[in-house]
């Protein structure tokens, strides 16, 4: 996938915490520790919009996903 250069303003104390990671060898470098942090933000705020969705299910329906496929499944499964 491309990348495209942004510039961001970012307050001095979290600029500084990124410098000693990428010191320390946790990143290659800013840009990389950046782009990682933004991408688990991300995936944290869908995985917060999917709970949510779920949570307006009903115990039925949410019981109806989670066994959605299991019947053919279950005769793969070893037995135990």
């Amino acid at each position: 996938m491309g990348a495209a250069k942004v510039a961001i303003t970012i307050e001095e104390d979290l600029l500084e915490r990124i410098d000693r990671l990428v010191a320390e060898k946790r990143f290659s470098n800013r840009s990389r520790a950046i782009q990682e942090a933004v991408r688990d933000k991300l995936e944290q705020l869908d995985r917060g919009r999917l709970a949510r969705e779920c949570a307006k299910l009903g115990k039925r329906e949410e019981q109806k996903l989670a066994d959605e496929g299991l019947g053919e499944d279950l005769a793969e499964w070893p037995e135990f």
